[in-house]
């Protein structure tokens, strides 16, 4: 969502020389158009009028008609377009696979985090209880599984891939608690309004809440296996 706030930004402080904002292009008014819808649902809920939109995007109030079929077709597209993976993505691309594993997974939980409390100010703010029918985040196939949801868990896996022979269970699974922990200690009703931090999510998943014993060490040396060692520290469950 930033990186559209950031392109309204621009769109909008775009003037001519007498002052008067310069005509966007179709595509770019259409962005700005949903962007201030975003900025504005924030703030005002599915209360938000046309006519505000209009004024924060910097158009006339009959130009949203000719882009959008009325204003709750501009808010749907605001709302998928806010739950579009691809900025996600990009952040989970661009972090470096050579930083050590418990910083680096900070890091990963950090932007996951970021992107769940997000989603989930947005969809209470138009008073949605999940994605829309329809959006990027429609179940589709046999398994369930969102489209999106599986490239966010193939770049997940490709963060942690350094290190697949640290853990236990296969990465796919360790992708799959890290998310399910982070949306558990994100969701403000879930965590009591008390999110838990990335750092503490990290920990958790690499070394639980139990403190090691005498003759434990709280995870693996660097470039251990996952073997008899994972054996060994496997929590006592008698």
């Amino acid at each position: 969502m930033s990186e559209l706030l950031t392109h309204y930004c621009c769109a909008v402080n775009s003037q001519t020389p007498s002052g008067r904002a310069r005509p966007l292009p179709p595509e770019e008014r259409r962005a700005a158009l949903i962007t201030a819808t975003l900025a504005l649902i924030s703030e005002h809920g599915i209360k938000v009028t046309t006519r505000q939109i209009a004024e924060a995007a910097g158009v006339a109030e009959g130009t949203i008609f000719r882009v959008f079929p009325h204003k709750e077709g501009l808010v749907r597209v605001a709302v998928e377009t806010a739950l579009d993976p691809a900025p996600l993505l990009d952040e989970l691309a661009a972090l470096d696979l050579e930083t050590p594993l418990p910083e680096r997974l900070t890091e990963l939980a950090a932007i996951l985090q970021r992107r769940l409390t997000s989603i989930f100010n947005l969809l209470h703010s138009v008073g949605m209880h999940g994605p829309p029918e329809g959006s990027s985040g429609r179940p589709t196939g046999a398994g369930g599984l969102r489209p999106p949801n599986e490239e966010i868990y193939q770049a997940i896996v490709r963060v942690l891939e350094p290190d697949a022979d640290r853990f236990r269970y296969p990465l796919s699974e360790v992708a799959r608690l890290l998310r399910l922990l982070t949306f558990a200690g994100s969701h403000p009703r879930i965590s009591d309004n008390e999110p838990l931090t990335p750092e503490m999510i990290a920990a958790v998943l690499l070394d639980g809440v139990r403190k090691p014993g005498p003759t434990e060490v709280a995870r693996p040396a660097e470039g251990s296996g996952s073997g008899d060692h994972a054996h060994h520290n496997r929590p006592d469950r008698s």
